[in-house]
């Protein structure tokens, strides 16, 4: 395609930032944010705080950083700390997001809010089954074209969504009148910093990492409308960005607030799920079971939509003898077999996972908005990424003896670290060790001698 300048109207804007916000408003988005308010109760403010730093200004900062360094795909992103650290960033990432956890997930929250409900115990399992191979049937016909992902989520899918979301808020804070409460919540609270509890919470949303992924996505929209050049790519980036977490963050602080709301009538529950259920009872009754349902459906399918064909896209880049054609069926039935173990499992796995790869991800997003001052420095990338992993390791090797504790070997790497390590209890080690190594590298590039920004650098970074 011959690279022009063309300005995106409004209503492009509008369109895009509608599909942006439906690829990542997903499962974990309904539920999470339910059960963080339910966790924080009376200190639920700077609960909100913690979670919207990660789960919508970090999603926002990855999409401009893959924007800004002009990646085509995330291994690009990651292409300057090495060719084997990049792919195994690419394939564990778009994994995790793809098919292992976050794909899967929507499936089974769709299914535990929409179905479940409606169907005998004993028969959860093949309905299961069924449901989720319509649901992957659905998202891989909407995933086939990725030119009209716009039409399909931006101008068709989400606004129901939004639609359907705006009722249960009316319903709560305006016919019922239940926000004036929220000043005068004061329900125990979960033990420890309630800030660094919602930050951390917000990693179960995968958005910063899936946000690497739809980075490129949006790009490639940008393309379809014929916006080529990378400065004004950059400039519209941001702003659908903003159009698009901005309504997220003001949902996901309603969300959290019908949290706080549900401990007047409902107790504390594991996922979120089962909580949302009994708000919907509560405020809108029968009708709201209904709503619920289809809430929660096109929520997951709009995400799912968007996984599978960013993890497509690509996989087809860097394995184009494969292509996206092939490893979309690829990834619509391996979603489609992990989806069947459950959510509760898929959770309780899915932990240790994140606080491996949140970390890394989170390293590569400011090294990439500081693209303008140090380019792709090989340098400053693997100083900062390697000095990252330490504790990133640490903290996966902890959730992991958290969920096996009869994992004796782990045992003592978890007490060493405790004792050690700073900030590890609360899971923010990785905070002083990315300092560290950005300050470090910053400070061995200088003495080498060569310009921060070299174009040597430039090119080898973009090498496959």
């Amino acid at each position: 395609m011959e690279k022009r300048d063309t300005k995106l109207t409004k209503r492009q804007y509008i369109t895009l930032g509608s599909m942006l916000f439906g690829l990542f408003f997903g499962a974990g988005n309904l539920i999470f944010p339910i059960h963080l308010g339910q966790l924080a109760g009376g200190n639920w403010v700077p609960a909100t705080v913690g979670f919207l730093l990660s789960a919508v200004l970090l999603p926002l900062l990855a999409i401009l950083a893959i924007s800004m360094t002009e990646s085509d795909l995330m291994f690009h992103l990651a292409r300057p700390v090495g060719h084997g650290f990049a792919l195994f960033f690419l394939i564990a990432t778009h994994a995790s997001l793809g098919l292992l956890i976050a794909t899967p997930r929507t499936a089974t929250v769709a299914f535990e809010m929409a179905v479940q409900p409606f169907i005998a115990q004993a028969d959860i399992r093949w309905w299961l089954l069924g449901f989720s191979a319509l649901y992957f049937a659905a998202a891989y016909f909407f995933s086939r074209k990725p030119s009209k992902m716009t039409d399909y989520v931006g101008k068709i899918l989400n606004p129901l969504l939004l639609l359907l979301l705006s009722s249960a808020f009316i319903a709560a804070f305006v016919i019922k009148g239940d926000g004036g409460t929220l000043l005068h919540a004061t329900h125990a609270t979960a033990a420890g910093s309630n800030l660094t509890n919602g930050f951390l919470q917000g990693y179960n949303t995968m958005d910063a990492l899936a946000g690497l992924g739809f980075g490129v996505t949006i790009v490639t929209a940008l393309g379809f409308f014929g916006v080529n050049q990378p400065l004004q790519r950059s400039k519209d980036v941001a702003k659908v960005g903003v159009l698009a977490m901005g309504l997220e963050a003001i949902i996901y602080a309603l969300l959290i607030a019908l949290g706080v709301l549900s401990l007047n009538f409902t107790k504390l529950s594991a996922n979120g799920g089962p909580a949302f259920t009994s708000i919907m009872t509560h405020y809108t009754g029968l009708i709201g079971t209904g709503l619920l349902a289809a809430m929660t459906l096109l929520a997951c399918l709009t995400s799912a939509i968007g996984l599978v064909t960013s993890l497509s896209q690509d996989l087809g880049h860097r394995f184009p003898k494969v292509g996206f054609k092939r490893f979309l069926p690829l990834t619509c039935t391996g979603s489609f077999i992990i989806a069947n173990f459950g959510l509760n499992d898929i959770i309780t796995l899915s932990t240790p996972v994140l606080m491996l790869l949140y970390p890394l991800a989170i390293v590569l997003i400011p090294l990439g908005i500081l693209h303008p001052f140090i380019g792709k420095n090989p340098i400053i990338y693997k100083t900062t990424v390697f000095m990252t992993l330490i504790p990133a390791i640490l903290d996966a090797l902890h959730s992991l003896y958290t969920a096996f504790p009869a994992l004796s070997l782990l045992k003592g790497i978890d007490a060493f670290a405790s004792t050690y390590i700073p900030l590890f209890n609360i899971s923010m080690d990785f905070v002083p060790f990315m300092l560290i190594g950005l300050i470090g590298g910053t400070l061995i590039a200088k003495l080498s001698g060569r310009p921060l920004r070299d174009q040597a650098y430039e090119a080898f970074g973009s090498e496959d």
